[in-house]
This record gives C-alpha cells, structure tokens and sequence, in this order.
C-alpha cells in the first residue's frame, strides 16, 4: 500500500504492521515526513513553515528520480505515538502545507521500537 493510495488507510495499516511485528504500543515515534521539489524557493518556504510549526527540519538534498529527473527533499520531524488519529491530524497538516507552497508531500516513515524488556 502506497501514501497516495489512501492517506488515512495507509496511516492506519503501518500503525497495525508495527503492532503486529511487536513494536512498542505506548512509545513516541518520530515521524519523518518526506517533502521534495524541482523548485528551491518554495521547498524552502515550506521547509521555514514546517519550523514555525516546531518540527525539526532536514537540510535539503539533491536526488535523482528513477525518470532522471533531479529534484531536492527534506524530511520534517515530528513526534506522536501511534495512535491513528494524531497521526492522521499530522498527515493532513502536512498535506495543507504541500498544497500551500505548491511542493510535493510523499508521506512518512518511522523505526520499529521494540518492547521495554
């Protein structure tokens, strides 16, 4: 399943995947968010927005898509636990900021957390 596909439903199935394999239900999980552009100026408005909202923001990188096209990302990081309904509150913010600098959002990642021993 795919960010794209269905944000709130792939929000829901990576929070099911991590429980299932055994990852820490009562942990706070940083959350990168994945933002890129062909255009720096507004990846870099988006990027002082995110800040301004508290999160922690990566410095920009240049890639290379698998069409060649060279394009520049940075992560946003967040906190929240996995509950379903913060995190889609989160997507959804993330989404608006998008939208409002006219640069991609790719959706988010985070690292299983094992059970306190």
């Amino acid at each position: 399943m795919e960010y794209h596909d269905d944000p709130q439903a792939f929000n829901a199935w990576v929070i099911e995947s991590l429980l299932e394999d055994g990852s820490d239900p009562d942990a706070v999980y940083e959350i990168e968010h994945h933002f890129s552009s062909n255009n720096f100026d507004m990846l870099e408005k988006a990027a002082v927005a995110l800040f301004k909202l508290n999160y922690e923001v990566s410095d920009a990188e240049e890639f290379e898509t698998d069409d060649g096209i060279e394009i520049l990302a940075f992560d946003a990081l967040g906190e929240v636990e996995l509950d379903v309904e913060k995190l889609n509150q989160q997507t959804e913010q993330m989404e608006k900021i998008a939208r409002q600098y006219n640069v991609e959002y790719d959706g988010w990642g985070t690292e299983y957390i094992p059970m306190p021993d």
